[in-house]
């Protein structure tokens, strides 16, 4: 299993102990301690330089890396019939294993890595550890086996609903929250609004292996879902999944969702509810009087005992964490990307690439190889729409964007009179004046290779053929060079041939009348 430093980073900038670290990002303490050590000989700290990858990261922190060290496993078997005896504990048996080893020339775990085997090889002979949770430290969360249910007020559908829970251990506060479905947002929305009842977040997070919290836990590896993840960073908290078929991992909320069941969802079974706001409401006030129900083996209750634990808990940020999903793109020739059905470019560098693509409701954020490299407000509304930014235009197509119909105007205005009427004819030629750029565009051209003067007189040329002319026209003008072809003088006009008889003759002939 590789190594996750950049997580061993964030978690010890929150303030976690080296012990909630390494179970949180799954590694020996031994490895946290080393890594935090090279980290400070390094001078790295979180947040990290931006743009240094993970490669980087291991290759800053561990230059010249060892080989694997191969540690010797201790018998367990041996020490839990130790540790029935009286006055021995954990620590001694460590030691005395750390003495074996020495002796044979092996390496040892250390202390918390020898406790964790331990532990684990306890649940595997079923055997029960007391837990002892301090405040502040854990919060478990999970749905609950048992279901709710709301009408549906036009067909009368029974329509399922499912009781998210979460508890503090230290207090067993609680919170409890009915959704239509198990899905993504619903898991993000019931975390958020958990955080916001208790007024703070818990340093750490334990769930159960459920898609929308892990991907992946194996026995050498768990990956975390990513919007799951994201979470975890934007409320400062550590995610730490239950072991597989380990319920005694999460013992404060499964027993707090068998209580929840009982009296919370059964106490609301002979109830109807029409719509999810209906329901929640008569959740909420059942969820009110259980917190302030009285213990039974104790004095006060859960509401009490969380005044207590409340101000352990990590302040909220300034703002609540917006979901995100994630996906998979290719950059197209056009150096845009589709989701759902609008175009969002990139850096033209990117063309044909993969990109990971994060999606909120507002923004459109794309990453390739874990960097980010642009992002845009979401756009809604008519499909196919696109949000292009300039600068991931090639240089060839920034030169085109960055020109408008004044500008052309005001260019072919400095060559000439003509120059200047030919632009204007050819933008107004079209129904939409940016369909002109580019014939205007082609006359820039014309003018560096056949210099401005050249242009003037062809444009000139041109209006003696027609009073439109285009793009065309002047181009085949200049290539023939017509635009050099003084014209021909006009034909003298037919007054000077002929007689022609002025005022004084019939002025004479009506005397003469």
């Amino acid at each position: 299993m590789t190594t996750n430093y950049r997580e061993i980073l964030r978690l010890e900038s929150l303030g976690l102990n080296k012990t909630d670290i390494a179970s949180a990002a799954q590694c020996a303490r031994n490895t946290v301690s080393t890594t935090l050590a090279r980290a400070k000989a390094c001078g790295l700290q979180w947040p990290l330089p931006e743009g240094m990858s993970d490669k980087e990261l291991e290759e800053r922190l561990f230059p010249s890396a060892p080989g694997k060290v191969v540690y010797k496993m201790p018998d367990y078997a041996h020490v839990h019939r130790e540790m029935q005896r009286q006055c021995v504990t954990l620590t001694l048996l460590w030691l005395e294993y750390c003495d074996q080893c020495k002796a044979e020339g092996a390496v040892p775990y250390q202390s918390t890595q020898f406790n964790k085997y331990y532990s684990d090889y306890l649940n595997r002979i079923n055997a029960t550890m007391h837990l002892n949770h301090k405040p502040g430290e854990i919060l478990q969360v999970d749905w609950a086996g048992d279901t709710a249910a709301i009408v549906d007020p036009e067909t009368g559908e029974i329509i399922p609903a499912y009781v998210f829970v979460a508890t503090l251990p230290c207090s067993a506060y609680s919170y409890v929250e009915a959704f239509l479905s198990m899905d993504q947002e619903a898991w993000t929305t019931a975390h958020v609004n958990a955080f916001n009842y208790f007024g703070g977040v818990a340093r750490m997070i334990q769930c159960d292996n459920l898609k929308t919290g892990v991907e992946k836990h194996g026995h050498q590896e768990i990956i975390l879902n990513r919007a799951y993840q994201e979470l975890a960073e934007h409320y400062a908290t550590a995610i730490v999944p239950a072991r597989v078929r380990a319920p005694k991992d999460k013992a404060a909320v499964e027993g707090t969702v068998g209580i929840i069941s009982t009296y919370i969802i059964a106490a609301l079974r002979n109830r109807q509810f029409f719509s999810l706001q209906e329901l929640n409401e008569a959740v909420w006030d059942r969820l009110e009087s259980f917190n302030h129900k009285p213990f039974q083996k104790r004095d006060g209750s859960r509401a009490t005992a969380f005044t207590e634990e409340q101000p352990f808990l990590r302040p909220l940020p300034a703002h609540p964490y917006e979901l995100a999903t994630w996906k998979v793109a290719s950059v197209g020739p056009n150096y845009h990307i589709a989701v759902d059905r609008m175009n969002y470019s990139v850096p033209f560098e990117y063309i044909r690439q993969k990109v990971d693509v994060r999606v909120t409701r507002s923004t459109i954020e794309v990453f390739y190889n874990g960097n980010r490299i642009c992002s845009h407000r979401r756009l809604y509304g008519k499909f196919n729409q696109y949000s292009t930014v300039q600068e991931h235009m090639p240089p060839e197509h920034q030169k085109y964007i960055q020109w408008n119909g004044e500008r052309f105007v005001h260019w072919a205005a400095k060559i000439g009179g003509c120059t200047e009427a030919a632009v204007k004819a050819i933008l107004s030629s079209y129904r939409v004046e940016q369909q002109g750029y580019k014939a205007c565009l082609g006359l820039l051209k014309l003018a560096d290779k056949y210099t401005p003067e050249r242009l003037e007189n062809a444009c000139r040329r041109a209006f003696e053929y027609t009073p439109q002319p285009s793009y065309k026209n002047i181009q085949t003008i200049l290539a023939t060079g017509q635009d050099k072809i003084q014209p021909e003088p006009e034909p003298p006009s037919s007054s000077q041939y002929g007689f022609t008889r002025g005022a004084e003759y019939y002025d004479r002939r009506k005397t003469e009348c």
